[in-house]
């Protein structure tokens, strides 16, 4: 019998809630089913092909890698799955079918197990994926080659090239339907844009589902759109046009929520989110490229150790200690 009086030293966690790495990104994943479903609808089978394609290659790349690096077979966890979604859904749907090997290729082995894997890297891989490809392959990755929604042969300018053009409807004209987009259609997803921001209704509904099973907080989804919609709004654009127009709401619900990359305490996910707020608008208003949701999350999720450090709460009873000299 052993004996009870011993007590075992071991590193935290002592208590286990339940949840593990696999079911939350297995909640993402069903998250993420609408908006897969909708570009499907939208833009053609071409786009559940990229998908598969990215997805395949993320796994592929994280299990090589990890066998190479000779650490345990991570596969089972399904971020590398999520990444490979994620990766896709910022891609447009006209893109040849080697872009998204490349991107997963950054994403996976460079921004993830080069820094440990799962927790260990410090910004958003699928970002830093898409980020690499639209600097690399701008010809494939350019505003003017966004597919339009059920013509795959067209392609054109997304509703946010419009506003760094000036050609901006107002609300009136997109309400009473005399603009090229009106509301309903952004809504819906019928503009162009990649294959995983266009369909408003799809990302909401899979935000609500992230949040009521409580995966992720809506603080940070709120105040990043919030912020970017006010400061473009006060400097009179219209702010329908850039809650919807761009990759604002995917970035802000999936991308800008990851838990390895983004502040763990109230205040911080309020000055993160502030944060990618005014990037993002400062991109849209003076920038020289009309979208700047995946360069702001980036930067953001690289300033957020100092964000913590500033922000995490004091324990009670904490006194500061005096520096040396002081009386």
């Amino acid at each position: 019998m052993a004996d009870s009086s011993k007590l075992t030293v071991s590193a935290s966690p002592h208590f286990h809630c339940g949840e593990t790495t696999a079911a939350l990104m297995g909640d993402v994943l069903l998250a993420l089913l609408p908006a897969v479903v909708m570009s499907g609808v939208l833009f053609g089978w071409h786009s559940i092909l990229l998908i598969a394609v990215s997805v395949t290659a993320c796994l592929v790349f994280e299990y090589v890698t990890r066998l190479l690096l000779k650490r345990p077979n991570s596969l089972a966890d399904l971020s590398a799955a999520v990444t490979g979604v994620l990766l896709a859904l910022n891609l447009p749907s006209n893109v040849p079918w080697w872009l998204p090997i490349i991107g997963a290729f950054v994403a996976i082995v460079v921004v993830k197990q080069f820094f440990g894997g799962i927790g260990q890297n410090f910004v958003n891989p699928a970002l830093v994926g898409r980020i690499t490809l639209m600097v690399s392959f701008p010809q494939y990755m350019t505003a003017n080659q966004w597919a339009v929604p059920t013509t795959d042969a067209v392609t054109s300018a997304t509703p946010l090239a419009s506003i760094a053009n000036g050609d901006l409807p107002s609300i009136t004209e997109m309400f009473s339907k005399t603009a090229d987009v009106d509301p309903l259609s952004m809504f819906l997803g019928l503009r162009p844009g990649s294959m995983g921001e266009t369909c408003i209704a799809a990302l909401l509904l899979g935000g609500l589902y992230l949040c009521v099973r409580k995966v992720i907080s809506p603080v940070i989804p709120l105040v990043f759109m919030g912020t970017t919609v006010g400061i473009t709004w006060i400097f009179g654009q219209n702010p329908y046009y850039n809650l919807m127009a761009g990759g604002l709401v995917l970035g802000a619900v999936f991308m800008a929520t990851d838990y390895t990359t983004c502040p763990i305490n109230l205040k911080g996910k309020i000055v993160y989110a502030i944060g990618c707020g005014v990037i993002t608008a400062v991109i849209r208003l003076w920038g020289g490229m009309p979208e700047g949701v995946s360069i702001a999350i980036v930067l953001m999720n690289i300033l957020v150790p100092h964000i913590e450090k500033l922000t995490t709460p004091k324990p009670f009873g904490y006194v500061k200690e005096r520096k040396e000299g002081n009386v």
